[in-house]
């Protein structure tokens, strides 16, 4: 399964209503994940551009999007995105690769 870095900004009103009533999101969330197939492997609170990231492990980038899709339509966030990630090894492996193609640039 591919790794996903997800990071979520909430709206103000998802705010509004987490400070009126703290709750784990995350918790929320992972049968949504589970139901396509995938696994939450880590989560944090953050600030900044985004309020949350995820690290998640999804069957394909079809799943994958259908999650964001899914969060994004319940209408508490106000950004997404959704980031494919490559292990050290799979990078090693398109460094490989990208070395034998042969690509010459424009002069």
């Amino acid at each position: 399964m591919a790794y996903y870095l997800i990071q979520a900004a909430y709206a103000a009103d998802a705010w509004a209503a987490l400070v009126k009533k703290p709750q784990n999101r995350v918790e929320a969330i992972r049968p949504a994940v589970e139901k396509l197939g995938g696994r939450i492997e880590g989560a944090w609170f953050c600030f900044g551009d985004y309020d949350i990231v995820l690290i998640c492990r999804m069957p394909d980038n079809l799943s994958a999007a259908a999650f964001s899709v899914a969060a994004a339509a319940g209408g508490a966030l106000r950004a997404l995105k959704t980031t494919p990630l490559l292990t050290t090894e799979e990078g090693l492996e398109v460094m490989k690769k990208a070395g034998g193609v042969g690509y010459r640039p424009p002069r």
